[in-house]
């Protein structure tokens, strides 16, 4: 039982940190092609884009913090 526990918060931990990288990489194509792009219309769909994904990025965030805490009571809990 204690191995899972283990088991599930370090994968939790390394989604996490798969996660962040993945942000970061999609941060800077981001800026990489609003650099590139002038145009206004376009410009502009661009910074829509990116807002929506930071909030969706950050509910994600929340609802794995979330989880990590879950599971972390749970095997406290059990221990």
């Amino acid at each position: 039982m204690l191995l899972a526990e283990v088991l599930v918060i370090v994968t939790l931990m390394m989604v996490i940190v798969v996660v962040m990288i993945v942000v970061m990489v999609i941060v800077k194509v981001v800026v990489m092609v609003v650099v590139m792009i002038v145009i206004d219309v376009k410009v502009a769909v661009v910074v829509i884009m990116v807002v929506f994904v930071m909030i969706v990025v950050e509910v994600v965030m929340e609802m794995m913090v979330k989880m990590a805490l879950a599971v972390i009571v749970v095997v406290v809990m059990v221990i």
